[in-house]
Parts: structure tokens; C-alpha cells; sequence
């Protein structure tokens, strides 16, 4: 056999080596695509049934079931010395006005008991509701006008069906109960109509008052502060560490710090803040300047890092092109290079607002888990925010605070999609690609 042949067989051999080893990396790759893409799939799946499942109990949430009922505003209970003085206006008996409408609604009922069942077909809120129509014109005293008011949360919870009356009722609707809310139904009396309270009230212990306006505007004041803080302190210090700070073991130290401080847990800076802020410099508890302090130390690094990306992105020929016309390093930096970073910046600052917005322990820590009823007028006000807000409403043993949960997550939810709309928005617009 030549030395021909043998180099034949040789490359004939290698051959079938590589052949053999390319199928056995196809069959790897597509081994690994279909686990990546199982991965994927199962993750997009399990998001849907999220979406799915929260959307299913809360979209119910926007609305409310009214019950419609012909109050005689009677001036001898609300103001028996005929005064109008609003003092007066405000103390007048509105309960009685309601309790007196549902006896003439219903008059066969003589029983105490039977009594307080009819009373509780209307929510406690009608009172005030009636007091709101006095105080905002007097002169309807004397009249007599059909009021639509809310129904009690047992009553809505039943037309929307998440309470299924049978012919011995459930829960607390009783069979007689049904039969009052079933005439209601027959007259007209009762419909389902939006539920404006829930973005215009604040926190109530009544499920059919609560609202999420109070959470919103407390949500606001926070990220106000937090925003005003951590963005500028960030881009300053991601400035002085990329453009301005010598490398040492001093800057190093710092930047292993800052890396560290990304991945503590939000609870810590909780822990800080209350040790910090309440108990030491003595701040109001509860209040969204306290909060935004320690968000904003929860945000500082994440905003830090992204600020030091963006200004590696941009090409030192920007930096020296500068300077070659006689601009000085301050000049190069705040005219050409951080006008240029800054997408990239602003992109990461709404990241970590993002990250802020949805945080819950930390401000735990400090207080913002009080029942607040009040719309705050400022960050030293007491206040809550949206996702405290939805624990408190989750802990609450209310059926109908089930739907009020999953609709404030839902709220929650689209402000953190809007956000990082926003921000791929900003990224997509202002990129530059070098």
C-alpha cells in the first residue's frame, strides 16, 4: 500500500470523525434551543396566568352596585331651628333619613333583627353622601329625591357574583335579604354603574368606600422625593468616578461598594432609614419625605451603575475632539459627553424608579403601613403608598377587599409597564450608535 492510499484512509477517517462530532453538537443546539425556548414559553405562560388570574378578580372592582332610594330630606332632622348654619348642616341624623326611606321601601318588616339586615343593604357611606348633597345645597332641605347611593360590599359582592345565594342564602345574605335585594332588581332599583370612588376616595375599613387615590397621590410624593434626590446625586457621582477620580485603591474600594450596595436587600435599607431617620433626626413617621429617602438610597446605586455605562459609551474621540479646540475638561464633559449620555442615563433612572415604585418592605420599616384615610397635601403628611396599600388590603378578611387588591395591583402594574415603556422609548429615540 503507496503513501497515498494511506493518506486516503487518514482523511477519510478524520472525516468521519467530524461528521460524527458536528451531529453530536447539532444535536446539542437543538437540544439547547428546545430547552431556551420551553424556558421561554413556560415563563410567558405563567405570566399569562398571572395577568389572567389578577384580571379575572379585579376588573369587577371598577365597578360599583347602587341601590336607588327616595329620601324626604326632612328639616326637622337636620335642622330642627331652621339655622343653616353649616355646623348645624353637617351634625344633621342622614342615617335616619336612609333607615326611614328602607322602612317605607319595605314596610312589612317589624323585626329588630329583620330591621338591621334591611339597614345593611346600604353602605354606612350613604350618610355622608347625604350630608355631601345638604352642605353643597342647603335649599334641597324640605324635598324629596330619588338618591342613588352604594350598596353594602355583601350586596355587590352578590350581583357580581362572587357570592352564590341559594334558597337558603350564603354567608350573610339571607333568604328574607335576598328577597329584598330580588324586589330591588324588579323595580330598577338596583344597577351596577362605574366606580368612581375607587380612584377618588382614600383607605376605609367599608370595602364599597375604599379607593386608591390616597395610596396614588402618597405613591407620587414618594417618587418625587426619591427622584429629586437619587438622580442628581447619581449622576454626579457617576461623573466624578468615570471622568474625574484617579485610579487607586481608594476608588476602587468605592466602586466594589457601590456594585455591593445594588444586591443588598430592600429590606436593609428599611432597616437604615428607620434607625437614621426616625429614630435619630427624629422625622414624622409615615410621611413620603422619609420614604423617598430611603428609596433613594435604595436607587442610588443602580442609577450609579447605569450612569458609568453610558458615559463608557461614548467614544473618547468626543472627549478629545473637545479639547483640541481649547475646551477644558469641565467644558468636554457638560457640553459633549453627558448630553450624549444621557438616554442611556435617564434610561437606568427610570429603571430603578420603576424598582422603587414596587418596593414594599423598606417602607414597612418605617411606618407606611399605618391606616391612612386622609389625601395627603405634602411629603410631610401622613401617608401610604400603592403596593403597602395593596398588603394592608390583602391582610383585610373582606370579600370584597379581594377585588379592590387586584385592582390596585392591576393600577400598580400599568405604571410599571408605563414606565418601562417610557424608558425603552427614551432608549430607542436618543441612541446613538458610534
Amino acid at each position: 500500500m503507496n503513501r497515498t492510499d494511506v493518506r486516503n484512509k487518514e482523511s477519510i477517517a478524520r472525516l468521519k470523525l467530524i461528521k460524527a462530532g458536528l451531529k453530536k453538537r447539532y444535536v446539542k443546539e437543538r437540544l439547547f434551543s428546545f430547552f431556551g425556548l420551553t424556558a421561554i414559553l413556560t415563563a410567558m405562560a405563567m405570566l399569562a396566568i398571572l395577568f389572567v388570574s389578577i384580571t379575572g378578580k379585579g376588573f369587577t372592582a371598577f365597578k360599583q352596585t347602587f341601590v336607588r332610594i327616595e329620601i324626604t330630606f326632612d328639616a326637622e332632622m337636620i335642622d330642627p331651628e331652621h339655622t343653616g348654619d353649616p355646623d348645624v348642616l353637617s351634625q344633621g341624623d342622614y342615617g335616619g333619613l336612609v333607615k326611614k326611606s328602607l322602612r317605607q321601601m319595605f314596610p312589612d318588616v317589624k323585626k329588630r333583627r329583620e330591621k338591621r339586615d334591611l339597614y345593611s343593604l346600604v353602605s354606612s357611606g350613604a350618610a355622608y353622601q347625604l350630608r355631601e348633597m345638604v352642605l353643597a345645597d342647603p335649599a334641597i332641605l324640605g324635598t324629596t329625591q330619588n338618591v342613588w347611593v352604594p350598596a353594602d360590599d355583601d350586596v355587590d359582592m352578590m350581583m357580581k357574583g362572587h357570592i352564590k345565594a341559594g334558597i337558603e342564602g350564603s354567608g350573610r345574605i339571607k333568604p328574607y335579604k335576598l328577597d329584598w335585594i330580588n324586589s330591588l332588581k324588579e323595580k330598577g332599583a338596583l344597577e351596577k354603574r362605574f366606580n368612581r370612588a375607587l380612584f377618588t376616595n382614600g383607605d376605609s375599613r367599608e370595602p364599597e368606600l375604599a379607593g386608591i387615590r390616597g395610596a396614588v397621590v402618597g405613591s407620587l410624593y414618594t417618587m418625587m422625593v426619591t427622584l429629586l434626590l437619587s438622580f442628581p446625586l447619581g449622576v454626579a457621582t457617576a461623573v466624578y468616578l468615570e471622568e474625574f477620580a484617579p485610579q487607586n485603591i481608594w476608588t476602587d474600594i468605592i466602586e466594589v461598594n457601590i456594585n455591593n450596595l445594588a444586591a443588598v436587600p430592600s429590606i436593609v435599607f428599611g432597616l437604615l432609614g428607620l434607625a437614621v431617620y426616625l429614630n435619630f433626626f427624629g422625622l414624622p413617621r409615615s410621611a413620603p419625605v422619609v420614604g423617598g429617602l430611603v428609596l433613594a438610597l435604595m436607587t442610588l446605586p443602580t442609577i450609579i451603575i447605569a450612569s458609568r455605562a453610558s458615559l463608557k459609551s461614548v467614544p473618547p474621540s468626543i472627549r478629545e475632539a473637545a479639547l483640541g479646540v481649547g475646551a477644558s475638561k469641565m467644558q468636554s464633559i457638560s457640553h459633549h459627553v453627558l448630553p450624549l449620555a444621557m438616554p442611556g442615563m435617564l434610561t437606568g433612572t427610570i429603571i430603578g424608579m420603576a424598582r422603587a415604585l414596587g418596593e414594599t418592605a423598606p417602607l414597612l420599616m418605617i411606618g407606611m403601613v399605618a391606616f391612612i384615610v386622609d389625601i395627603p397635601v405634602g411629603i410631610f403628611d401622613k401617608a401610604t403608598v400603592l403596593p403597602v396599600q395593596i398588603y394592608l388590603w390583602a391582610d383585610s378578611p373582606e370579600r370584597a377587599f379581594v377585588e379592590r387588591t387586584s385592582a390596585a395591583i392591576i393600577m400598580l402594574l400599568a405604571f410599571l409597564l408605563l414606565m418601562n415603556a417610557v424608558a425603552v422609548v427614551l432608549r430607542k429615540k436618543f441612541e446613538r450608535r458610534w
